[in-house]
């Protein structure tokens, strides 16, 4: 009797041990990441009725190459912000500008994985060729945005008034019904948003800023983790080319060269500061 009862409790201890490893596995970490809904060509939903861009393909490679989950909920722009703030989602990746005002803010950033300027734009058939034309009229912002920074930035020099709008496609709409007279937006979205809207919009090109990489962005410490996995696998991306392919896919292989370009230009930097640091 006394070997039955010590057979049964060790085949019981080692079912039990052997159900350790399926309960790990049912609680691994799903990350919750927060985006944008209309920001093409970053994230948008195309004619399939599905979520892509750039911002969404990086995520997933990333998320391939580092071997983690994650859940992306399309919030839009301020939405997501709140999200993150309230610690609904771990992180937001809405082609997020990488700024000192931002830092200071309580965002924390990863490494910048493209630089994007800032611009005007105008209708097609507008007679407003810069800021000097600007005098005594309004102007179109989406909220909380490094396009309305930049606005803002001018608006008492070049005498004009803001508007503020949620989402682009609103904003655009109003500059081409003359509710604004031109909207400011980052160059490469005003792009993406007339080409393939066949919008009746000119980009200003020459009241381009000089811009700042965008960057995935924590709010708590307690996404450190995904913030270090997120660096991690975008150095890897980069350097096996997966990077390179994705713009390329939504920008053009000009824009993928410039962009890789200025991501190796980057690293090489950082790696010139780390080396002088040790032999300092």
């Amino acid at each position: 009797m006394k070997k039955r009862l010590a057979f049964v409790l060790a085949a019981a201890m080692i079912a039990g041990c052997m159900t350790v490893p399926v309960a790990a596995e049912e609680e691994s970490k799903v990350w919750v990441i927060a985006t944008d809904t209309v920001f093409k060509p970053f994230e948008y939903t195309d004619e399939n009725g599905d979520f892509v861009g750039i911002d969404v393909d990086i995520l997933a490679a990333i998320a391939e190459d580092q071997g983690f989950e994650y859940e992306l909920n399309s919030l839009g722009w301020d939405s997501a912000i709140a999200a993150c703030q309230a610690g609904q989602a771990d992180g937001m990746i809405a082609g997020a500008s990488i700024t000192d005002e931002r830092k200071e803010a309580g965002w924390t950033f990863s490494d910048g994985y493209y630089n994007a300027t800032q611009s005007m734009t105008v209708a097609a058939d507008s007679e407003i060729t810069g800021f000097e034309d600007l005098e005594g009229l309004t102007v179109g912002v989406k909220t909380g945005t490094q396009g309305a920074s930049y606005a803002e930035s001018l608006k008492d020099e070049y005498g004009f008034e803001i508007t503020y709008f949620e989402d682009s496609p609103t904003m655009y709409q109003a500059v081409l019904g003359g509710q604004v007279v031109a909207c400011f937006e980052d160059t490469p979205i005003m792009a993406a948003s007339i080409q393939d809207g066949d919008l009746a919009l000119t980009i200003l090109y020459d009241t381009e800023n000089e811009g700042a990489p965008y960057g995935f962005a924590i709010f708590s410490e307690d996404s450190q983790e995904l913030l270090d996995m997120f660096n991690a696998g975008l150095a890897n991306i980069v350097e096996n080319g997966t990077y390179a392919e994705i713009i390329t896919t939504y920008l053009g292989e000009d824009a993928a060269a410039t962009a890789e370009a200025a991501m190796l230009g980057d690293a090489e930097a950082e790696t010139e500061v780390e080396t002088e640091a040790v032999t300092e």
